[in-house]
């Protein structure tokens, strides 16, 4: 007890008095020295962060696999729960059907702390991977120098293990001046979140703050804005004849699939970040048969939902100017993923974490500008005003690669000490 005291005085103590100086000729700031009981306590949960990364690693979890994923909410469960949460398992409220979408999905791990205080605050990783079972065997985690290499550990165990630790930490400090904080362990992330969007949008739009714990990348930034991922699906049915003795008899499916690809292509504005590529297609069984029926695949992105639904529309209203009024026409618009779309509340909790990384003496990068995609950060910012921060998480390599996939360890310390200090510092109302 006598140490806990004096752990919240130092606590306190080094918020409140900052060692800030100014150089005698300079009109800059000298560096500020971390906060010294959050950092030590980040040091020492180094070791029992790994033990929690090996344990999560030697748990099988491909977003198919029911069993694997039922393992390991569980354990996750079990260590919110001993921390203090409310933990519980949850089955999904609802499941947006896509082409690759299994019959049953795997549950979420859904936590709530309750504090003293007046924000609301959601930490957010999967616990899903894109691994097959039996692949585990060769490939064990194991440590390497400064790296720590396993299926799915930088993607995203890592960012299930950065979250038990940070509330690891704030639990040893005694801290609780927040309202709630909420915490969402996805199992289905990596094929789109089709049981895991709806719960991410509904928690996300009742916070002031959503902390995504994916991966920093290689320079351990942190990620205002994504693209968007949506697919459209094009189907034509038409009828088979002899191509040689009645073609006119046929509907040529593939004479149509081919118009449609080349009107709808037009569609694609890569200038302003929204592109329609037409990848798969498919026609025809025989050379000497006019091909019944056509199909075709799209790859979409966008870099606001706005033009996700105008494309939509533009979609289904293009595919009525047909080449054979004869031919079916269908098309199929999924919304794999929502672009997550930077705001004001974003940049200034994210330009806050820039200052606490100087800290440590480390560099941050701040990416407000899109790239890439796929992050249940943008469900949890759709309905949001508030802040949402992606890369949270430790710096690693390899993702999706079942031979090279790994960690930084020396990452582990300053992103434990980030995340626990923003966290605080938001609560108690030290960023907007």
């Amino acid at each position: 007890m006598q140490a806990s005291l004096s752990l919240k005085k130092n606590l306190l103590n080094s918020l409140i008095f900052p060692a800030l100086t100014l150089s005698a000729g300079l009109a800059l700031a000298a560096p500020v020295a971390p906060v010294a009981p959050v950092y030590e306590l980040a040091q020492k949960e180094k070791p029992a962060m790994m033990d929690t990364m090996r344990d999560l690693v030697n748990i099988e979890s491909g977003s198919k696999d029911l069993e694997g994923l039922a393992k390991i909410a569980s354990l996750i469960r079990d260590r919110l729960t001993q921390l203090g949460g409310q933990a519980e398992l949850l089955d999904a409220p609802e499941i947006y059907r896509m082409g690759d979408t299994p019959e049953k999905i795997g549950q979420i791990v859904h936590a709530v702390f309750k504090g003293t205080g007046k924000r609301k605050i959601m930490l957010i990783a999967h616990m899903d991977t894109v691994y097959l079972r039996g692949m585990l065997k060769d490939q064990q985690y194991r440590v390497d120098g400064d790296k720590a290499y396993g299926l799915g550990i930088a993607d995203d165990k890592q960012g299930v293990a950065t979250i038990l630790h940070t509330i690891a930490i704030l639990k040893k400090i005694g801290f609780k001046d927040y309202d709630t904080l909420t915490v969402l362990i996805n199992g289905d992330e990596e094929i789109s979140s089709p049981g895991g969007r709806s719960l991410h949008t509904k928690l996300g739009a009742e916070q002031d703050a959503v902390f995504s714990y994916e991966g920093g990348g290689a320079k351990g930034e942190l990620r205002l804005a994504t693209s968007g991922i949506a697919a459209a699906y094009l189907t034509v049915d038409g009828k088979s004849s002899h191509a040689g003795a009645a073609p006119e008899k046929g509907v040529n499916a593939l004479y149509e699939l081919s118009h449609q690809l080349l009107q709808l292509n037009a569609l694609s504005q890569p200038e302003r970040g929204l592109k329609l590529n037409w990848t798969v297609a498919q026609a025809g069984t025989n050379r000497n048969v006019i091909p019944a029926s056509a199909s075709a695949q799209a790859d979409a992105r966008a870099l606001k939902m706005s033009d996700f639904e105008q494309l939509q529309t533009q979609l289904q209203e293009r595919v009525k100017n047909q080449l054979i009024p004869d031919a079916k026409v269908h098309l199929k618009f999924e919304m794999r993923r929502p672009p997550l779309e930077t705001n004001a509340a974003s940049r200034a909790v994210s330009a806050h974490g820039k200052a606490i990384y100087q800290e440590l003496g480390l560099p941050m990068t701040i990416v407000d500008v899109a790239s890439g995609g796929g992050t249940d950060a943008a469900f949890a910012a759709l309905k949001s005003k508030g802040a949402v921060i992606e890369g949270m998480g430790l710096t690693g390599y390899g993702a999706h690669s079942n031979d090279a996939e790994y960690v930084l360890l020396n990452t582990i310390v300053p992103r434990l000490y980030l995340s626990t200090r923003l966290i605080m510092d938001f609560a108690q109302g030290k960023v907007q």
